[in-house]
C-alpha cells in the first residue's frame, strides 16, 4: 500500500516543485537605431535581451524616415541605445516625442573621435564638415573604438537588469577577446600590402576610422553621408587623381547607388573590388550578417581589390 501511494504522489509533488520555482523573467526590451549597434547588444546580452532596430539590416540609417509604430516600440522599451557623434539625433528626438523616460544610452560615449576631412555637407545636412565642431560619427569601423561600444552596452545593460549583470559582463569580455583577435588580423593582413596599393575609393566618406586605423587610403565622391550629392567638378577631379595615382580599385557600398562608382571606374580605369559594408550589415543570408563578418568580409574585400591580378 505504501508502495501504491509513492507512485501516485510523485508526480504531484514533481508538479508542486515546479510549480515553486521562479519563473524566468521575460527578456529585456531594448531599441536601437541600427543593425550593427543591434549586434553588439545581441552579442552582449545572448537570450536575456530583445533587441529591436528601427534601421534593419541593408538600409540606410542616413535616409531614416520614423513611423508611429517606431515610437509606440520606443515607448513599450526598457533601454534606449543610440550611436551618437551625430550618426542618429533623430532617434533622441523619437524618444521624447514617444513620451519615454527611460535611459538613452549613447553607445559611442568615451570614444575619441576624428574629425570629418571631406568638403561636402555632413551626414544630417548641418553645412561644410570641414567645420570645426565636424567629427565622423562611424567609429566602429575601428575594431578597437567598436570595443568601447560594447564595454558602454555591457555596463548598461547590467544597469537595467541587475540580476543577470554577471552574464553580460562575462559575454562583455568573450566578444572583447574576440574583437581584440580581430584588430591585430586586419593590422596584420594589411601591413603586407605595400603602401601604395592600399588606396581605394568607396562611394561615401564612412571609412575614416578605419583608414585612420589601418592605414588605408580612402577616396569617396560624396561625404559622410550618402545624401550628399557630389559635383561634376569633384568627381571629374577625382577621376584624374586616381588616374594620376594608378589607385588599383573601386568599390561599392551595400547601401549606396552604385551608378556613380560605376562611372568612376569605367573613366579612371579602376577596377572594381567588390562591395563593402559601411553603416549597416547584410541580412542573416549575407556576407556580413554579423559586425565581426562585416570586418572580416570588407577585409576580404579589400585585400582582393588591392591586389594586383585581383577579380574584374
Amino acid at each position: 500500500m505504501r508502495h501504491i501511494l509513492h507512485r501516485l504522489l510523485a508526480p504531484l509533488a514533481v508538479l508542486l516543485g515546479l510549480a515553486a520555482q521562479p519563473a524566468q523573467a521575460a527578456p529585456l526590451e531594448v531599441v536601437t537605431s541600427f543593425s550593427i549597434l543591434g549586434d553588439f547588444i545581441r552579442q552582449v546580452g545572448g537570450d536575456r535581451v530583445k533587441v529591436t532596430m528601427l534601421v534593419a539590416a541593408d538600409q540606410d540609417a542616413h535616409n531614416f524616415q520614423p513611423r508611429p509604430s517606431d515610437a509606440r516600440r520606443i515607448g513599450a522599451a526598457q533601454l534606449v541605445v543610440a550611436s551618437g557623434l551625430g550618426f542618429d539625433p533623430w532617434l533622441e528626438r523619437l524618444a521624447q516625442t514617444a513620451g519615454y523616460r527611460g535611459r538613452i544610452l549613447v553607445a559611442s560615449q568615451g570614444v575619441e573621435p576624428i574629425a570629418a576631412t571631406d568638403e561636402h555637407d555632413d551626414a544630417h545636412g548641418h553645412g561644410k564638415s570641414s567645420h570645426q565642431d565636424a567629427v565622423d560619427p562611424h567609429a566602429w569601423q575601428d575594431v578597437a573604438r567598436a570595443q568601447r561600444y560594447v564595454a558602454n552596452i555591457a555596463d548598461a545593460l547590467a544597469q537595467a537588469d541587475p540580476a543577470n549583470a554577471k552574464v553580460y559582463r562575462d559575454n562583455a569580455a568573450r566578444y572583447a577577446a574576440e574583437l581584440k583577435a580581430l584588430d591585430s588580423d586586419i593590422r596584420t593582413a594589411l601591413a603586407a600590402v605595400p603602401a601604395e596599393r592600399r588606396k581605394v575609393v568607396s562611394a561615401h566618406d564612412a571609412f575614416g576610422y578605419f583608414a585612420h586605423a589601418y592605414g588605408v587610403r580612402f577616396l569617396a565622391p560624396a561625404g559622410i553621408s550618402n545624401q550628399s550629392e557630389p559635383s561634376a567638378a569633384g568627381v571629374a577631379q577625382l577621376i584624374r587623381q586616381l588616374r594620376r595615382e594608378n589607385v588599383p580599385a573601386v568599390f561599392v557600398e551595400s547601401v549606396s547607388d552604385p551608378r556613380l562608382i560605376e562611372r568612376i571606374r569605367k573613366e579612371s580605369g579602376a577596377r572594381l573590388g567588390g562591395t563593402l559594408y559601411s553603416d549597416a550589415l547584410s541580412a542573416a543570408d549575407g556576407p556580413a550578417p554579423t559586425y565581426v563578418a562585416m570586418m572580416r568580409h570588407n577585409l576580404r574585400t579589400l585585400l582582393d581589390g588591392m591586389t594586383p591580378g585581383g577579380r574584374n
